[in-house]
C-alpha cells in the first residue's frame, strides 16, 4: 500500500457487527414497507430495537411498558377519518376528531362515544387540545390554522367556526402536509404541534394563554434540534405532551412507533405499535392521534375508526 491509497478499516468486533446487522435488516425493512404498504412492520421494529434500547437506562418514563387491553375498537357512527385525541382530566374522557366531515366526538376509556358534535365551517381538523377554562384547540391541517373553540355545553350542540379566535401558521404549501397533531403544557403555556413530512417539524408555541387574554405574546420556536438525530420515527401523526413527567410523546404511523423525549428534547425510549408489542395482536394500521390520562393510561385512534387503549404495567 502506498501513502496515498490508505483504506480506513473498521474492527468488526461484536457489537460492529450487531450494528451492521440492524442498519441493514433496517434499509431492508424500510424499502420492503415502502414497495408493499407495511407488510413488513415487525422487521422493521425489530430492526428498530436492534439498533437503539426501547429504554434509556436510569430515566423516568410516561410509557411504563404499557399492555393493551382494547384493542381495534371501532368507534360507533364514524366510518373513516378518525383523527386527533386528547385527554380532558377535568371531566374524565377523552376528545377526539374526524377530519370529513368535521366532527368532535366526546369518548370514554373504552372508547365508546359519549356524544358528537357537527363542526361547520371547519375544514380538515387533524388534532385537538385541551386548553383549559373550558376550551379546547382544534387544528385544521390544510389552513395550518389552530382555532381556540368552546367546549359545547350540551351533548348534540353544534360548534360552527365562525367568529372563533385562530392563529394561521405559514408551513409551507397548503397542501395534505401540514399541521398533523398538537398538545398542550397548561403549566408553562406552551403549545406543541407537528408538521407530518416533507419535513417533519415541531414547534413550540408559547404565549397562546396569554394573547387570548388580551396580551400579544406569541412566539414561534423551530424545535429542529430536538428531532434532527431521532431518525428512528420516519413521520409525526401526532404529538402529547405529559404533565407528570414533562416528556413529550411523538407518534409516527410510519415507523409504528410513539417516541418519547424528555424537556430537553433527548432520547427516553420508545413504545412499538406494530403487532407483538404491548401485547398488540396485530399492527395498529394508520396511527393518527395519542395520548394519555393522569393514571398513565395511554390511547390510540388510527384510521379509519379504530380506538385502542393501554395500561401500564
Amino acid at each position: 500500500m502506498t501513502p496515498d491509497s490508505r483504506t480506513l478499516a473498521l474492527p468488526l468486533t461484536t457489537p460492529w457487527r450487531g450494528a451492521l446487522a440492524a442498519a441493514a435488516l433496517l434499509g431492508l425493512a424500510l424499502a420492503m414497507q415502502q414497495a408493499d404498504g407495511g407488510l413488513l412492520d415487525r422487521a422493521f421494529a425489530a430492526a428498530i430495537s436492534a439498533l437503539k434500547p426501547a429504554r434509556a437506562e436510569g430515566t423516568a418514563s410516561a410509557l411504563s411498558d404499557p399492555r393493551v387491553n382494547v384493542e381495534a375498537y371501532p368507534v360507533a357512527g364514524v366510518a373513516r377519518n378518525l383523527s386527533g385525541l386528547a385527554w380532558d382530566a377535568q371531566r374524565g374522557h377523552l376528545w377526539a376528531v374526524v377530519n370529513e366531515p368535521p366532527q368532535l366526538l366526546a369518548l370514554d376509556r373504552d372508547g365508546d362515544v359519549l356524544a358528537r358534535h357537527p363542526l361547520p365551517g371547519f375544514n380538515d381538523v387533524e388534532g385537538v387540545a385541551v386548553l383549559g377554562d373550558g376550551r379546547l384547540l382544534l387544528a385544521e391541517e390544510r389552513r395550518q390554522s389552530l382555532v381556540v373553540a368552546p367546549i359545547p355545553a350540551a351533548s348534540d350542540a353544534v360548534l360552527s367556526r365562525d367568529g372563533l379566535p385562530a392563529l394561521t401558521l405559514a408551513l409551507g404549501g397548503g397542501d395534505n402536509a401540514g399541521i398533523e397533531g398538537v398538545a398542550y403544557d397548561p403549566a408553562r403555556d406552551r403549545l406543541f404541534v407537528v408538521k407530518e413530512h416533507s419535513p417533519r417539524k415541531l414547534y413550540e408555541i408559547r404565549g397562546l394563554r396569554a394573547s387570548l387574554a388580551g396580551h400579544l405574546e406569541v412566539e414561534v420556536i423551530d424545535r429542529e434540534d430536538w428531532i434532527r438525530d431521532k431518525f428512528v420515527a420516519r413521520d409525526f401523526s401526532s404529538v402529547e405532551y405529559d404533565p407528570r413527567t414533562g416528556h413529550l410523546i411523538l407518534l409516527s404511523d410510519a415507523s409504528k412507533l410513539a417516541l418519547e423525549l424528555d424537556a430537553d428534547g433527548r432520547y427516553v425510549g420508545y413504545q412499538g405499535l406494530a403487532a407483538g408489542f404491548a401485547g398488540l395482536a396485530g399492527s395498529i394500521p394508520q396511527a393518527e392521534g395519542v395520548t394519555l390520562d393522569e393514571r398513565g393510561n395511554l390511547y390510540v385512534v388510527s384510521e379509519p375508526n379504530l380506538f385502542y387503549a393501554f395500561r401500564p404495567e
